[in-house]
């Protein structure tokens, strides 16, 4: 019974998640034409919600995204000169998944090149701190190594 009651609860929560940003009005007769025009908006990035595709977005933009989108499926051209159309209006931005290009490539490495440069630091770091405590320990003066090894030995005992 709890069960049941649980999944109840779960289905009514999660249900006005599920709503999808597509209108039926924007949807196109044909079949095989509008899961083209899914699937390319499925890739491009919503400019207003930033984190959900147009597919996905129910803002206004997304909206007259997709019907452009449409529009363009319909004229004849392909998914790539759709893509290259988004780029041209929209800016690299609006794709989810950017060329790999000289200009673009920066922001592919430099993930990378950040996480090595922090583990070559904190390397370093570790590596000055132990040599500096061995030092510390070799710069004593005879009476600063008789009262920190008095302390010690308090501390053993």
């Amino acid at each position: 019974m709890f069960f049941r009651l649980t999944c109840i609860v779960f289905a009514l929560c999660i249900a006005p998640l599920m709503v999808w940003g597509v209108e039926p009005s924007e949807k196109l007769q044909d079949p095989q034409l509008e899961e083209r025009a899914r699937e390319i908006s499925q890739n491009i990035r919503c400019l207003v919600c930033q984190n959900e595709s147009i597919d996905e977005s129910n803002a206004d933009l997304a909206g007259d995204m997709r019907i452009l989108i449409r529009e363009k499926i319909v004229e004849g051209l392909s998914d790539k000169e759709i893509y290259e159309f988004i780029v041209q209006r929209y800016g690299e931005f609006a794709l989810f998944k950017p060329s790999m290009t000289i200009k673009n490539l920066f922001l592919y490495l430099s993930g990378p090149i950040l996480l090595i440069l922090f583990f070559w630091v904190a390397f370093k770091q570790v590596k000055a701190r132990k040599g500096n405590q061995s030092e510390f320990a070799n710069n004593l003066h005879d009476y600063e190594r008789e009262e920190l090894q008095k302390i010690v030995n308090k501390k053993t005992h």
